[in-house]
């Protein structure tokens, strides 16, 4: 037990590595959706330039962060199996799960784009890197506050964010087909 705080320090960190490499990979995505269209050369030097800062931060940073976070979240709960007995770590677990999820599909839109393979628009990239956000407000809410109720508050607040993210992606895209440099 005397590893335990270190162990967990250590799931803490690559936790927060991984979301950072899950928020701003999306944002690339953006970015290398729009570059695609442009005319030549922009289209070419951009692509080129994005594919790699891609390239390194999903290589480098967020798939290693996920398993790390993912192996030393193992080995908590082997030096505390008694946490799987309550019911805000299953809930918990499963947002886990949607989040391991979040990120495989993440991985096939990455690439997809390392192969010039443009499927989905910059909107819905934008739309897409929200997903994160919506899996760290349940976890974050169900980790601090821990009881049944208590997450229910927590859920219908991130139900309330997505509500206002989507009003906020509305009037953005509003704001952009006026002003497409916004």
């Amino acid at each position: 037990m005397e590893y335990y705080n270190y162990i967990k320090a250590l799931h803490l960190i690559f936790i927060v590595t991984w979301f950072a490499g899950l928020f701003y990979i999306p944002r690339l995505f953006v970015y290398q959706i729009e570059a695609f269209h442009k005319p030549s050369p922009d289209k070419e030097i951009l692509g080129k330039q994005l594919k790699l800062m891609t390239k390194r931060l999903w290589n480098i940073i967020t798939w290693p962060s996920a398993i790390l976070a993912t192996l030393f979240a193992i080995g908590l709960i082997v030096l505390q199996p008694i946490w799987l007995e309550q019911s805000w770590m299953q809930v918990k677990l499963g947002f886990v799960v949607l989040l391991i999820l979040y990120h495989l599909k993440t991985h096939q839109y990455y690439t997809q784009l390392q192969k010039d393979d443009v499927r989905k628009t910059s909107n819905f990239m934008r739309l897409w890197n929200e997903g994160a956000t919506f899996i760290l407000f349940a976890v974050v809410f169900l980790v601090i506050l821990k009881s049944a109720i208590n997450w229910i508050f927590g859920v219908v607040g991130i139900l309330i964010l997505g509500v206002l993210l989507m009003l906020g992606f509305k009037i953005y895209k509003k704001i952009r087909s006026k002003n497409p440099e916004a």
